[in-house]
């Protein structure tokens, strides 16, 4: 032979299981559950994990889409100097663009409706370097933001929730009052709205509004900016470029990358795909008991062989490792149809999806619940080889007791009624 015999018996084994006969013909069925099993668990793993990547990427796309990859700013004071500030933060080579823009809170009404906002001025001119809100435009445009002029850009959400367009005014309450003889007076400003975004992040959609930087620095009395907002060349490299900022640049300053801001919604999003996959993980479990039922009615089975074979001069190892064989050869088959299958549905998750539904009749994801209408689908490398690997280490695993088992035939008490 050209290869160790064990390794040869081991794999006449694995077919020899689908030979006729009642009792080789029920391994054969056991075998062929455990191949089922774990190629059901595997490819499931593959595919729900690349659409829980998918939904994550979405999101995280649509949130950077209004968010800045990294801020800098110097805590609850006023940024004079940022030309200095974002002309340190150009030379770093990560850095693609940088705008100033200021910050707070406050209360928007309209009529019987109250809303709590987050306001922030922007430059028009420098907003497009670190934000695409020119492309999330439903209506007017972010250009219309003129200095002096109190027009705002408002969410597609708070306009459908108060009934507005543009062109209707609101009313602005500053949180900074003013002192009289009366006492504390809040501040109001009306407001023009001149634009209304979709940014496709309920969040933002719902309570953000945008006005010209000059405007929101004397709404809020700021002298100077409250920070600046900056963009990479890669949003995934932003943590470790924001680290760099923050050893290279000098002031006194804060800097935090994306991250860091949504610091407890991507940790919920990482606890929620480890629990999936060790849920999964359990069918892929279930069927390595199928496969240690079908390695121990095999053992039983070929005793008479297996007392041959050590007559003949077979170690206990070497029987050990038949066994193995037989039950990772069962294990790797599983393995490699649920990769591919797995690989072949999470690249067409969208149209497998929609035929589905077309079939039936019925929407997964409705378009007036949900923003993403659609599954989407992030297929990584990472997560095909960890689910992969994971299912060989069960199916290697499964084998152990029944080839200890096989080893420890004996073949005088095997061959007795022979």
């Amino acid at each position: 032979m050209s290869f160790p015999y064990e390794l040869f018996i081991g794999l006449r084994y694995t077919r020899a299981s689908r030979r006729a006969g009642r009792r080789n013909g029920f391994i054969s069925f056991i075998s062929g559950l455990s191949v089922a099993g774990i190629a059901l668990g595997v490819a499931a793993l593959i595919v729900v994990l690349s659409v829980m990547n998918g939904f994550q990427k979405e999101v995280r796309d649509r949130m950077l889409s209004v968010l800045a990859h990294i801020e800098v700013f110097a805590g609850r004071t006023p940024l004079t100097d940022w030309e200095s500030v974002l002309a340190q933060a150009r030379r770093h080579p990560a850095v693609v663009g940088g705008a100033p823009y200021v910050g707070g809170q406050a209360m928007l009404t309209h009529e019987d409706s109250v809303r709590g906002v987050l306001v922030r001025g922007v430059d028009p001119a420098l907003e497009p370097q670190v934000a695409d809100f020119a492309q999330r435009m439903a209506r007017g445009d972010l250009a219309a933001l003129a200095p002096g002029s109190f027009g705002v850009a408002i969410g597609a959400e708070l306009a459908d929730q108060l009934l507005l367009d543009v062109g209707a005014k609101l009313t602005l309450i500053a949180p900074q009052g003013t002192a009289t003889p009366a006492g504390v007076v809040p501040r109001l400003r009306q407001l023009t709205v001149v634009a209304v975004f979709r940014a496709g992040h309920f969040e933002y959609d719902s309570s953000l509004l945008l006005m010209n930087i000059e405007d929101a620095a004397k709404l809020f009395r700021v002298d100077g900016v409250t920070g600046v907002r900056l963009k990479t060349r890669d949003m995934l490299a932003a943590p470790a470029v924001a680290g760099e900022l923050a050893r290279s640049m000098t002031g006194d300053l804060y800097i935090r990358d994306w991250s860091a801001e949504n610091r407890n919604w991507f940790a919920a999003v990482q606890i929620e795909k480890r629990m999936m996959f060790i849920i999964l993980t359990l069918i892929m479990a279930v069927a390595a008991f199928n496969l240690v039922s079908m390695l121990v009615m095999t053992v039983t089975d070929k005793q008479s062989d297996i007392a041959i074979l050590r007559t003949l001069g077979a170690t206990p190892a070497s029987i050990m490792q038949i066994f193995v064989v037989q039950g990772a050869s069962v294990g790797l088959l599983g393995t490699a149809l649920g990769v591919v299958c797995g690989i072949l549905l999470a690249l067409n998750v969208g149209p497998v999806m929609a035929a589905i539904e077309a079939a039936f009749g019925f929407q997964v994801l409705p378009k007036g619940i949900y923003f993403i209408n659609y599954l989407p689908s992030d297929l990584r490398t990472s997560d095909v080889a960890t689910i992969g690997g994971t299912a060989c280490a069960l199916a290697l695993a499964s084998t152990l007791y029944p080839s200890w088992r096989a080893s420890r035939v004996r073949p005088a008490e095997a061959l007795r009624y022979e």
